[in-house]
């Protein structure tokens, strides 16, 4: 922890200064949430309801914050939950089959006006939606947010052994998916 993030996590605890303190942090991790948030939910306009309530929550638990972790990290746990939270009530909202649910969300995706894809990135973003939910944001973390095991597992409260079996399952799901639909 830096020293200017230590001292702006001790003005959280002072009423006057809390809503100051909590803005800078929030701004300097918000544009990690969101990416973090986005590459699960895909969908811009979903990612931003997601954040927003990712630091609404955030600011209502503030007493919460111990402080024993980075404050990302502890936004990185609200986000992921958040995001779990939003996907698996938009499953049982469409009240279809998963490659129904998928092949939706794959639409969404590509008629998204901020998302700018070529074939390769599209087909990598396929091959991700057959991960089950919580291989997907270990995948995403490991390769993308280029967390550490140790963090993932301070964020989803998962074993570090399990998460690296996680990771490399979804690993060897994205390469299955590339041969049986031609590579890249």
């Amino acid at each position: 922890m830096s020293e200017s993030e230590i001292e702006l996590i001790k003005r959280l605890n002072d009423p006057l200064k809390r809503e100051a303190a909590f803005s800078i942090l929030v701004s300097e991790c918000q544009e990690r949430i969101y990416w973090h948030i986005r590459k699960m939910v895909l969908v811009h306009e979903d990612a931003d309801d997601v954040m927003q309530n990712t630091f609404l929550k955030a600011w209502k638990g503030l007493d919460t914050f111990r402080g024993e972790s980075l404050f990302v990290t502890w936004l990185y746990r609200i986000a992921s939950n958040e995001t779990m939270t939003f996907l698996n009530n938009k499953k049982s909202k469409w009240m279809v089959s998963f490659s129904s649910a998928e092949d939706t969300i794959m639409h969404q995706l590509e008629a998204d006006k901020y998302f700018n894809a070529n074939e390769v990135q599209l087909k990598f973003q396929k091959s991700l939606l057959t991960l089950p939910s919580k291989q997907r944001l270990v995948f995403n973390m490991k390769y993308f947010d280029e967390l550490t095991y140790e963090q993932i597992s301070e964020i989803v409260g998962t074993s570090v052994g399990a998460l690296k079996a996680s990771y490399h399952h979804a690993v060897k799901k994205i390469e299955k998916y590339f041969e049986e639909n031609e590579g890249f």
